[in-house]
């Protein structure tokens, strides 16, 4: 027999499993049931579309059956079956990608969160927190016929060998007939889970979790007769289908409560909590379709990742087609989970034509429309119920829910700004941001676009904004009081896309969005131009030596007018150059072209440390006055120095004198 070693990261996460998450043990059987649906399901679409499957006959089920005695679950389906190779990479490997990243949050999370196994959907192997031990019999369906068995105690390796098609064990699970496929998971139970290899038990989890599965799902019991003494008379092998067998998104919305939604999405969306919403929604017409989307509680732990997982399944006629599609809706909506269900795409549609296919183009517009909309209404039920004068509980949790939704998915909704043209003005009515207005300071306070404007000084022909890294250092930038000071409110944005998606979008209605640290950015300030003029020829002499100090460490150095008497300098980048935020991004992502931005150095005719050098011609004071006004201001706007014990060297010197 050989032996295969895990991964070190897997074995981490077994252990993590194992040791950690005994309170959530439940979602086992829920995992185990919806990887063998998904084997039925993809073996039932593989018989309609691919020819090498076309002859396959098959009865699509899932069976359920208990050793109560011997503490054995077995859970075995008809479905697509895996090769050798297939059980290498798919138990043999757990999240490729970011798995350090993942084991990590999971780690740190673990003792206050006991529903992190579903919510990270870690399948499979979630049945070894009630298993103490797992194998694995399966069958390719038009395969090479072969039988394999996987087998594994959860530590640090798994043992992989072939049996024979005419074994006792081949013949036990159905897997020696010529045309049979399929899996046959059978788990020793721990002693502390021995309560999983009960009739009971099962049928509740079923009936919890897996009712909705399209499939039979049977539960395989002995029934015990008794006679008029209690004394066990005889014994009846039987067989009960303990699921409803119908996809719940297509039942009328009518039938359905909110808490079978509920359940629904726990099972599709690999979480423990309950979604934060949902809509459901059954189009006729040209193209006959149905939609049931969920809105998690929290976003998803692979939201940020490149290689992020869809979290919507197509089906065409309840046959399932692919859950591997970033096309079913715009990537700015990855947070989405739910289903599609189309009455009109062919079963056959490969992938590349369901990329071009113009009914899925409609079903994914109609989607996003209606998602849309529905997270405008969320916003608007709790604008209406903050307004109220004593909120009802239904108002308090219109707020709460809508609170929710902006702390975790506010971001990726910004990149619908840029992202999505067509729909740029209704995600416009939907984003929110932090303000120096009232109502957009502290935790749960945020204002939109069409709160600010009705705000808005009559005459104030722009929205203003400060963008950065830190929402506390913005705050503090001195740029904000200059604006503040004369009535103008500033948005505050300190989401690392908002220096692309904001300049992207560009106006609101027919307000223009202008960033207060830009150049050009103070027209509205009310200062005399003429006098700010004679000011800039009068203090040239002192921008000139401060430039000549600084050399290209910055782009120009011009008098402000727009700092505060406690400020001696501040940065503003030009119009036309992009920000230090956006420096910053492409750096990351491998972009070396894009660094060397130099920042324009506005400084404050009337502070004291510019008056040091107005008048003097010591030049290593000047370069030390000239460094701390550049690297100060530099520090205030989030920005990196690149050299910082140049600054701590000038600011000594200068305290020194």
């Amino acid at each position: 027999m050989a032996k295969h070693e895990f991964q070190t990261e897997v074995n981490q996460l077994l252990q993590l499993l194992i040791h950690s998450l005994y309170s959530n043990k439940d979602i086992f059987l829920r995992e185990i049931v919806s990887n063998a649906s998904d084997a039925l399901d993809k073996l039932k679409y593989l018989t309609v579309s691919d020819d090498s499957f076309k002859n396959i006959t098959f009865t699509p089920k899932i069976d359920i059956s208990f050793d109560e005695k011997a503490g054995v679950l077995t859970v075995q389906d008809t479905g697509i079956g895996m090769t050798d190779e297939d059980l290498q990479n798919n138990l043999g490997t757990i999240a490729r990608s970011g798995t350090k990243a993942f084991l990590q949050k999971l780690s740190s999370d673990a003792a206050k969160d006991s529903s992190l196994i579903g919510q990270f959907g870690v399948g499979f192997y979630s049945a070894f927190m009630a298993a103490k031990k797992i194998d694995v019999y399966t069958k390719k369906a038009a395969g090479d016929g072969k039988i394999w068995h996987w087998s594994s105690d959860g530590t640090n390796s798994y043992d992989l060998d072939e049996i024979a098609a005419d074994s006792d064990t081949a013949k036990k699970y159905g897997l020696d007939g010529a045309d049979a496929s399929g899996s046959a998971i059978v788990m020793q139970l721990n002693d502390e889970s021995k309560e999983y290899a009960s009739r009971w038990k099962i049928e509740e989890l079923i009936k919890r979790y897996s009712d909705h599965i399209a499939f039979p799902i049977y539960l395989h019991y002995e029934q015990n007769k008794y006679d008029d003494k209690g004394n066990i008379t005889s014994t009846e092998n039987k067989v009960d289908q303990v699921n409803s067998a119908s996809a719940l998104w297509k039942r009328p919305k009518s039938e359905l409560k909110p808490e079978d939604y509920n359940e629904f999405y726990k099972t599709i969306g690999h979480d423990g909590e309950e979604p934060l919403h949902y809509v459901h929604t059954h189009a006729e017409g040209t193209q006959e379709y149905t939609t049931l989307f969920f809105i998690p509680q929290r976003a998803p732990f692979d939201m940020y990742q490149a290689d992020y997982k869809s979290g919507v399944k197509l089906y065409v006629k309840r046959v399932f087609i692919t859950d591997d599609d970033r096309e079913l809706l715009p990537a700015y909506l990855r947070f989405v989970r739910g289903v599609i269900d189309s009455e009109d795409l062919p079963l056959n549609v490969s992938r590349e034509i369901l990329q071009q296919n113009r009914i899925l183009e409609t079903i994914k517009s109609q989607s996003v429309k209606k998602l849309l909309g529905e997270f405008k209404k969320m916003g608007e039920a709790a604008d209406k119920a903050r307004k109220a004068e004593k909120p009802t509980d239904d108002e308090k949790k219109a707020i709460e829910k809508w609170n929710k939704f902006v702390s975790a998915f506010n971001r990726p909704m910004k990149e619908g700004l840029y992202s999505d043209y067509a729909n740029r003005d209704e995600i416009a009515e939907i984003v929110r941001f932090k303000s120096t207005d009232a109502s957009g300071t502290g935790d749960d306070n945020w204002t939109s676009f069409a709160d600010y404007v009705q705000r808005m000084k009559p005459d104030q022909k722009a929205i203003y904004y400060i963008t950065g890294t830190d929402e506390k250092n913005l705050r503090e930038n001195p740029l904000l009081k200059a604006y503040t000071s004369k009535g103008f409110e500033v948005l505050i944005m300190a989401d690392d896309i908002d220096d692309i998606v904001i300049p992207g979008y560009g106006k609101y209605k027919d307000f223009e969005l202008k960033a207060v640290n830009r150049a050009g950015s103070d027209e509205e300030l009310g200062v005399d131009k003429e006098e700010a003029k004679k000011k800039e020829e009068e203090f040239k002499p002192v921008t000139d030596k401060i430039k000549k100090a600084l050399g290209d460490e910055v782009k120009e150095v011009k008098l402000s007018k727009r700092l505060g008497e406690e400020s001696p300098s501040c940065i503003v980048v030009d119009e036309n150059d992009p920000s230090f935020q956006m420096e910053r991004m492409m750096r990351a992502m491998g972009q070396e072209g894009m660094s060397g931005i130099k920042p324009i150095l506005e400084i404050n005719a009337d502070h004291p440390l510019v008056a040091k050098i107005r008048e003097s011609n010591d030049e290593a004071l000047i370069k030390d006055v000239s460094n701390v006004l550049l690297d100060q201001a530099l520090l205030i706007a989030g920005v990196e120095i690149k050299e910082p014990a140049e600054f701590v060297k000038s600011l000594n010197n200068l305290l020194s004198k």
